[in-house]
């Protein structure tokens, strides 16, 4: 099961840190992604991180101001989320997949297999 936490209501230029906690399963054995979606609309890929930690790969809309990590010894991955914009608005999930799918696929929801509830992010002033 996958929780994320830590969305809420931020400024435009705030920060946020969302978290996906896993119960049951060992994140590091998963590649993990975050997506966000907006009422109306599919769900967008916003970054993911690989089994290895040492790929990742975030969608041009927040590259340079996201960043995807992972604590193995809490089986969380964060998304580290900072200059938020208006259009960052949006349902925050985390989902994961068995196979190192980042790099290639990892931006596509259709290649995960387990969800989070969401957490929701407003960039409002």
């Amino acid at each position: 099961q996958l929780v994320e936490s830590g969305g809420g209501l931020v400024q435009p230029g705030g920060s946020l840190r969302l978290s996906c906690a896993a119960s049951g399963d060992n994140l590091e054995y998963y590649t993990v992604g975050w997506f966000r979606q907006v009422p109306g609309t599919g769900r967008e890929g916003i970054s993911c991180i690989e089994k290895s930690d040492v790929s990742t790969r975030y969608a041009d809309s927040v590259r340079g101001r996201f960043t995807i990590s992972r604590d193995n010894t809490k089986n969380t991955v964060y998304l580290q989320m900072n200059s938020l914009k208006h259009e960052d608005t949006g349902l925050y999930y985390c989902a994961t997949v068995h196979y190192d799918y980042c790099l290639d696929y990892g931006l596509r929801e259709a290649v995960y297999d387990d969800w989070g509830q969401g957490t929701p992010v407003t960039v409002s002033s």
